[in-house]
């Protein structure tokens, strides 16, 4: 069997959850201090940890038949990449920002002003879409600096909380689109190397499932289950366990983990008692 190349990010926060969603879906990573590569040792996997700007191009070229990266490094590098999944962390927005004292009311107020990015194709795309021409300045760091040293009237960049923007005295007023880290894939993978794709991606979308729901269980009078069932998004059907007391069940699904309280409110009202909550693991369809 062959063994399957995924980049991640070799540092920083997107690492992290890179590492923690492939260990999350049960593959072992020995990924030692300052490591380039590493193999899992219970899967066909060999991971390549490299800088977050190089991996769309590992991925043109084949380098890597598969990515955890940024899509806003894909809008930018990616020359039309597939991405199979998206992973719903590292999210952010590519965002406009200007000093804090600049009047701005649409974008046409940048129109033959300086912008400094390290995106310069999402920044070209944007604003001629708006018809609106800029002056672009590339830079590959600290771009929110460029308003405040007279290298640029503004600045497209990531924002995450906002806070290097207001440390920088700088507002957000366009957001062009937003970011979340996804699972890109080659467009030179090979049909065995795909296959192992597939698996891959299923063990991923179970661990994601179970990321956004609870396990819910629930004491419920018996006349009063079919209240319930219209309140619970199940998969399928409700368990219903029959209880010691008399006209009672326990009752047990999946719930939303975004309409949570929501649905543990409409519960209450609707007469379930001793309602536990628990996480899952993994939920596999």
């Amino acid at each position: 069997m062959s063994t399957l190349k995924i980049a991640i990010q070799k540092s920083g926060r997107l690492n992290e959850d890179s590492i923690q969603i492939l260990k999350d879906a049960g593959i072992s990573i020995d990924n030692g201090i300052d490591q380039l590569k590493a193999e899992a040792s219970n899967f066909p996997l060999e991971v390549l940890y490299l800088r977050n700007s190089d991996i769309p191009q590992y991925l043109i070229d084949g380098v890597v038949d598969i990515a955890i990266v940024g899509d806003n490094l894909l809008v930018e590098k990616g020359n039309n990449i597939e991405v199979i999944q998206k992973l719903g962390f590292s999210k952010c927005k590519v965002s406009v920002a200007v000093p804090k004292a600049f009047n701005y009311k649409s974008v046409q107020d940048l129109d033959g002003m300086r912008i400094a990015t390290s995106y310069p194709k999402t920044v070209l795309d944007f604003f001629n879409s708006k018809g609106v021409k800029v002056d672009i300045h590339q830079i590959s760091g600290s771009v929110e600096i460029a308003p405040n040293i007279g290298l640029a009237d503004a600045i497209v960049d990531i924002v995450s909380s906002g806070s290097t923007l207001f440390k920088n005295n700088l507002k957000e007023v366009e957001v062009i689109f937003k970011s979340e880290a996804v699972l890109a894939v080659s467009p030179k993978v090979s049909p065995e190397s795909q296959k192992i794709i597939d698996t891959l991606k299923f063990r991923i979308e179970s661990v994601l499932r179970a990321r956004k729901s609870k396990y819910i269980l629930m004491n419920v009078p018996n006349d009063k289950i079919d209240a319930v069932g219209k309140i619970l998004p199940v998969l399928r059907s409700l368990t219903v366990l029959p209880l010691a007391q008399e006209g009672w069940s326990s009752v047990h699904s999946v719930i939303d983990k975004d309409t949570f309280w929501d649905v543990i409110d409409q519960l209450k009202e609707a007469g379930a008692e001793g309602i536990l909550v628990c996480p899952i693991e993994k939920m596999v369809l």
